[in-house]
């Protein structure tokens, strides 16, 4: 029988990438959005006034935990430590990423330096994250120095981890093309080499922003008089359980703007390098 004119058969386990509702951008947020709402109905029914289901000195009713946060921006004290934990993470955050990009491009590249800094940053790396407190108090005490180190410590690791792996694989191939064009050391480092590991480079940033606020906590519940960390430890200390809630509320929409502006950042990134 003669096939001439048929059409192929699309197998119909075939995947539809980009072709379903949820490819839409409306759809997805509103989707997402899904989860989050019904928590919040949940929460309002359990904390009803009256005759609440869960009583209000253990978990706040959303009235409760508006009102705080109205009251704490009254006095001033919502934006001073919004603003003074964020300017934390961002600055830490982002020593710790240059210092991870640069020592993992140093050990990613050399067999040297691998076998020279890599089993003692295996040490560090395993030491838990409040164990550093302490030494840093008595280093810097608790001031700026101390909060901020912690938080690039946290920082420092993913994005080591993953650019130092991910160097290792790069095309042979492509290196040698960078070096026929006369690319050598940094340029051909910054040229080639690390456009080519961009999504595991972004990947560990957005990692190492995740340790970034879990770091910033530490550090302010151990020694802070300003921050979200601070609230925590305040409200804990006054029995206010609305403004405990009100800053986990906070640190969580906090971590989820910045990544999603690293998210931007990235698709960036890739259009323009990848």
């Amino acid at each position: 029988m003669s096939t001439t004119g048929t059409k192929p058969v699309r197998d119909s386990a075939e995947p539809r990438t980009g072709r379903g509702l949820l490819a839409r951008p409306g759809v997805r947020v509103i989707v997402g959005a899904v989860v989050p709402v019904v928590l919040f109905v949940v929460w309002f029914f359990l904390t009803l006034p009256g005759d609440p289901i869960v009583p209000p000195y253990k978990f706040p009713s959303p009235a409760a935990v508006i009102q705080a946060g109205v009251d704490l921006a009254e006095r001033g004290e919502l934006w001073q430590f919004t603003a003074i934990s964020l300017q934390r993470v961002i600055i830490g955050f982002a020593v710790g990423a240059l210092l991870g990009i640069a020592l993992g491009g140093l050990i990613g590249l050399s067999r040297f330096w691998d076998a020279a800094l890599s089993p003692t940053l295996g040490v560090v790396r395993a030491v838990p994250s409040l164990a550093w407190i302490p030494l840093l108090i008595v280093w810097f005490l608790i001031g700026e120095q101390s909060k901020i180190i912690l938080i690039a410590i946290g920082a420092f690791f993913p994005v080591f981890t993953t650019v130092s792996m991910a160097l290792r694989h790069v095309d042979p191939h492509l290196v040698e093309l960078g070096r026929s064009f006369g690319f050598g050391g940094l340029r051909l480092f910054f040229t080639v080499q690390l456009p080519a590991v961009l999504p595991s480079l972004f990947s560990g940033l957005r990692l190492a922003l995740v340790q970034a606020w879990l770091f910033l906590v530490a550090a302010e519940l151990l020694g802070a008089s300003m921050g979200l960390g601070f609230l925590l430890l305040r409200g804990q200390n006054n029995g206010r359980v609305d403004q405990i809630v009100l800053a986990i509320i906070l640190l969580a929409v906090l971590g989820k703007l910045t990544d999603s502006l690293l998210a931007v950042v990235q698709k960036w990134a890739v259009r323009r390098w990848g």
